[in-house]
């Protein structure tokens, strides 16, 4: 595993796990994380469906706009890299992207977060997808929500700390395909990744990677790339800029990329947010005597739509 921890969440001991790891890397793998293998394998197959579907059909839910948050958005059609401000050619991968199933329970007045809440686009022509990405969405909001809890326990904070600041959550979860290098119609530009290297920009991210094809890499704390390698029926969970914020830095945000692979590659990434207008500043506990904040506090939702716009190729 290079150094990526494998946790257990059914057993006892996993808060301090989750620190430990969190301190060290910023992300680890996790087991007995109780999302039902069923929902994972539809939702799994579903978007391997959808990546099949022919040109047309996918760009019929295309992002109508660059910069709208959902739907498919075609080969290079982002640079992570940008993110960090990096000059980097497009990401050589093509993805489908959701927001909420729910409508939201809140009055909202701020344009911004109106647009965080915009419509989901599901093909006509795969039925199964909306209905298994739905039962996904659902089932890693309550697993976001479980770590969270662990993850206050585990800086001595009250369990339900993070509760309020999620109930109203904006959460993406996202389908990546990775052309294979022998793909001959995808031609690789110099420089380019398959995602270029990144942080996450929210609170954590749930993925689950594809059984056959590597090319997720971390880089550790002395700089060195390594590789993930996940065991079977696990999820990989890495911390985003929300938390390293909240933790003073004490725990770790890590740059990771996704080399270009052999074959073709398929991931789906679900990417956890606070509310939008929670308020992402220096938790007491993270706070040692005489020392500072090292971040000014800031808003969770402006924050993620600045990085996510960041981001965006036009096509």
């Amino acid at each position: 595993m290079s150094g990526i921890p494998v946790i257990d969440l059914s057993r006892p001991g996993s808060a301090d796990s989750i620190a430990r790891a969190c301190e060290d890397i910023g992300f680890f793998c996790v087991t007995g994380h109780g999302v039902p293998e069923s929902v994972l394998r539809a939702s799994w197959r579903a978007a391997r469906d959808f990546f099949d579907l022919p040109l047309a059909a996918r760009m019929r839910v295309a992002m109508p706009y660059a910069g709208y948050p959902y739907g498919y958005s075609p080969l290079s059609g982002e640079t992570l890299a940008r993110s960090l401000g990096d000059a980097a050619p497009p990401d050589r991968k093509q993805s489908f992207a959701i927001g909420p199933v729910t409508k939201p329970s809140h009055t909202i007045t701020d344009p911004d977060e109106d647009f965080a809440w915009s419509p989901n686009r599901w093909p006509d022509e795969l039925p199964a997808l909306q209905e298994s990405w739905t039962a996904r969405y659902t089932a890693l909001s309550q697993l976001a929500a479980h770590l969270l809890s662990l993850m206050a326990e585990s800086l001595h904070l009250p369990d339900n700390y993070f509760d309020a600041m999620i109930d109203r959550h904006t959460s993406a979860m996202r389908a990546l395909d990775y052309p294979g290098a022998a793909d001959s119609s995808v031609a690789i530009a110099d420089g380019q990744w398959g995602a270029s290297a990144h942080t996450d920009y929210g609170t954590l991210t749930i993925l689950e990677t594809d059984p056959d094809q590597p090319g997720l890499q971390v880089r550790r704390s002395d700089d060195a790339w390594v590789d993930v390698d996940t065991p079977s029926g696990s999820l990989v969970v890495n911390l985003g800029d929300a938390m390293e914020r909240w933790t003073n830095d004490r725990w770790r945000s890590t740059l990771h990329r996704v080399t270009i692979p052999a074959g073709r590659r398929q991931s789906i990434a679900f990417f956890h947010n606070a509310n939008w207008d929670a308020v992402i500043e220096c938790l007491p506990t993270c706070l040692a005597p005489g020392e500072v904040a090292r971040h000014s506090p800031i808003a969770a939702g402006p924050h993620l739509m600045g990085k996510f716009t960041s981001t965006v190729n036009r096509y």
